[in-house]
Parts: structure tokens; C-alpha cells; sequence
């Protein structure tokens, strides 16, 4: 079997709703529309191809950062203390970043911390 040249793109890893995504934990201070500032959490991984229909996000490898939302203080007070730390996140819903100007290529909506780090 001939090696795979190193400029052959890889097919990205498919994600399915429950599926566990890791990575690194980042905050992005980021300013909402009103001008207020507000805090942004960003998880950075491998590549992955998105549940239908969203896809590779039209990337050619598949979104690599995705901007975790929070739907209340407690989700957020819960992501401040895990920034700087690889995390593990089920994703329950997921799509590809939409507007122009987002830090992120993906944006995970519903999800819930399965491992914390020591």
C-alpha cells in the first residue's frame, strides 16, 4: 500500500447529536450589539463534519472552533472555571456559525460538561 502524500486533505471525524467533543476551553471577551462587552467561550478541537445539514460549515476540512452558548449565569459561572483546561462537552445541538464577524465556525447551543479536569 502506497503512503498518503501529506498534502491528502483527511476526511474530518463525523458528529452526531450526544456525541462528546474535547478540547481546549477559551474566553473571548467580544462585544454585543448593544456595545456591551460580554464574555464568549470557545472550545477548539479536532476538525469535524457536523450532523446534516450543516456539514463541513463550507470548510474544507470542517469546523475546528466552536463557541459554546450559554443559556443562563450558571452555565457560564460553570465554563469560567474551566477556561485554560481541556474539557469534555456532550453535544446536543450544533450548527454552523452563521453571521459575519464570529470568532467561532460552529456554534454549540445545548450541551453539558462529562468530564471535568482534575
Amino acid at each position: 500500500m502506497a503512503p498518503v502524500p501529506a498534502t491528502a486533505s483527511v476526511a474530518p471525524k463525523g458528529m452526531r447529536v450526544g456525541d462528546v467533543l474535547s478540547g481546549q476551553l477559551n474566553a473571548l471577551r467580544v462585544r454585543a450589539p448593544k456595545g456591551k462587552r460580554a464574555n464568549t467561550f470557545q472550545l477548539v478541537s479536532e476538525p469535524r463534519r457536523l450532523p446534516a445539514p450543516a456539514g463541513l460549515c463550507n470548510l474544507e476540512t470542517g469546523p475546528e472552533t466552536f463557541e459554546i452558548v450559554t443559556a443562563n449565569d450558571t452555565q457560564a459561572a460553570e465554563l469560567r472555571k474551566l477556561v485554560g483546561k481541556q474539557v469534555s462537552l456532550k453535544v446536543n445541538e450544533v450548527t454552523c456559525a452563521e453571521q459575519a464577524g464570529q470568532m467561532s465556525e460552529a456554534l454549540v447551543t445545548k450541551w453539558s460538561v462529562v468530564a471535568k479536569p482534575n
